[in-house]
């Protein structure tokens, strides 16, 4: 029992919502650098709010060189079913403009990995436009 009320605890918070919603829409692994820029929250704040629904059994961290990657725990069926409920649900303004500002911060990405690290507002546009510009 007490596996599900961490689960239930875990979602009564706006900020984890806005963080699994990115995780939910993109079906990528992220890392917090991505989050914190396109959640535009601080680091620390993330960090503690990712611990708290890695503790409740959503995320399963991997490390990779420097960044740590987190990544949906699907293959807990009740996550799953949570996932999709979560999927219809989160379409408020908020949710929608923070998943356009990880698909734009996602451009950064080389060969699908972060590269970056935390980046200011003007610093982050500044790059995306080139990585646009080079696409071309």
């Amino acid at each position: 029992m007490n596996k599900k009320l961490d689960k239930f605890k875990a979602l009564a918070d706006e900020t984890r919502l806005r963080i699994l919603n990115l995780f939910i829409k993109s079906g990528k692994n992220l890392c917090v650098c991505e989050l914190v820029d396109s959640l535009k929250m601080p680091q620390y704040h993330i960090s503690k709010h990712l611990n708290i629904l890695r503790s409740a059994g959503f995320f399963n961290p991997e490390r990779e060189g420097t960044w740590i990657y987190y990544n949906l725990n699907i293959a807990d069926p009740s996550n799953k079913e949570l996932f999709n409920f979560l999927k219809l649900y989160l379409n408020e303004k908020q949710f929608e403009t923070d998943y356009e500002l990880l698909k734009q911060r996602l451009l950064l990405r080389e060969e699908g990995k972060c590269v970056v690290g935390f980046v200011s507002e003007d610093e982050l546009l500044k790059k995306i436009k080139i990585k646009t510009m080079e696409a071309k």
